[in-house]
Order: C-alpha cells, then structure tokens, then sequence
C-alpha cells in the first residue's frame, strides 16, 4: 500500500512540475514580443537566442516530465533554466522597497522551491510506472 501510494505521489508531483513549465511554455509562444521585450527590459543576454531556447526547454521539459521520459535530464535543464531566470527576471535586489520589490522576491523563493522539486525528482533513481 505504502508503495502505491509512492507512486502516486511521485506521478502527480511529476505531473504538475511538468504542468508548471508546460503551461508557461506556451504562454510565451502566444505572447511572444511582450516575453522579448521583458528579457530585453531586464537584460537577458542574447534575448532573440535566449527566448526560442527557454521555449522549447519549458515546453519539451514539461512534456517529458508528464510522460516520465528522460525525467533525470528533463528536470535539469528546466532546473537550470529556472536559475537563469531567477537570476535575471526576479532580480528583487536591484529594486528598491515596496510591492514590486516584494512580488520579485516571493517570485525567486517560489522557484528556489520549484528548483528544489526538480533536483528531488531528478535524483530519483528508478522512475515507477502506475498498473
């Protein structure tokens, strides 16, 4: 039963990880210039490089995560990922106080969580399929 119950948790864990980036993938597909002009504004380097690539990694990497194909690799590059975008996106202290400050700072702890699934789920060494 405890067993089962592992494998559950690890599935629906996996599968709203892979959710969390597949979701924002997307997004930055249909709203493609407003994502470029925000990692321009925060001075992503190569941004018409950089955009295309965090695509296909959030997209692919959250499929791969759902389906449980090449989760160890899947969950670190889309760790990586999420460090690089912490790094200059939520960049909270270069703002000075107040609400923005405040949202960019929950924004980088809440990734920090998410990275911190991601390398839980990529040290797994044996991924357990349900039936």
């Amino acid at each position: 039963m405890i067993n089962k119950l592992d494998d559950i948790s690890i599935l629906v864990g996996r599968s709203l990880l892979g959710l969390y980036f597949l979701g924002p993938g997307l997004a930055k597909i249909f709203n493609y210039s407003n994502y470029a002009a925000v990692m321009e504004m925060n001075d992503v380097p190569l941004t018409l490089v950089a955009l295309p690539v965090v695509i296909l990694i959030q997209v692919i990497g959250g499929i791969m995560l759902i389906l449980n194909l090449n989760v160890k690799v899947s969950a670190l590059a889309l760790f990586i990922t999420t460090i690089v975008i912490n790094i200059y996106i939520h960049d909270f202290w270069t703002l000075t106080d107040g609400l923005n400050k405040a949202h960019e700072t929950q924004n980088f702890v809440k990734n920090l969580a998410i990275c911190a699934g991601l390398l839980v789920l990529a040290s797994r060494e044996k991924f357990v399929k349900l039936g």
